[in-house]
């Protein structure tokens, strides 16, 4: 079992900046590709960001592109996501992800482990 702990939420006004960290202890950190999806009340869990275990490749969800910024160190196994320009619309709870599939996975059934989820709420 791999555990992902993230930290970060909170509430902030619109056009604010948020950063969330998502820290993975042990040792396969850098074997991962993550992720970042979000999911507001009543709706579906959906992909907001990814990151390959390098760092080289990166994907982001339309409503989040050049807001949103994914990044990740694996020296200390962590990956952020830095949210800028925030809306009342990225209201939800924000959850990291992690997978070991040799592609950049893009839905929720290409991660295996799940972090427990930060709340980020963005007031107009």
């Amino acid at each position: 079992q791999v555990l992902l702990v993230e930290s970060g939420g909170g509430l902030v006004q619109a056009g604010g900046s948020l950063r969330l960290s998502c820290a993975v202890p042990g040792r396969t950190f850098s074997t991962y590709s993550m992720g970042w999806f979000r999911q507001a009340p009543g709706k579906e869990r959906d992909i907001v960001a990814a990151i390959s275990w390098s760092g080289l490749s990166t994907y982001y969800a339309d409503s989040v592109k050049d807001r949103f910024t994914i990044s990740r160190d694996n020296a200390k196994n962590t990956v952020y996501l830095q949210m800028n320009s925030l809306k009342p619309e990225d209201t939800a709870v924000y959850y990291c992800a992690a997978s070991s599939r040799v592609y950049l996975p893009k839905y929720l059934d290409g991660y295996d482990y799940w972090g427990q989820g930060t709340q980020v709420t963005v007031s107009s």
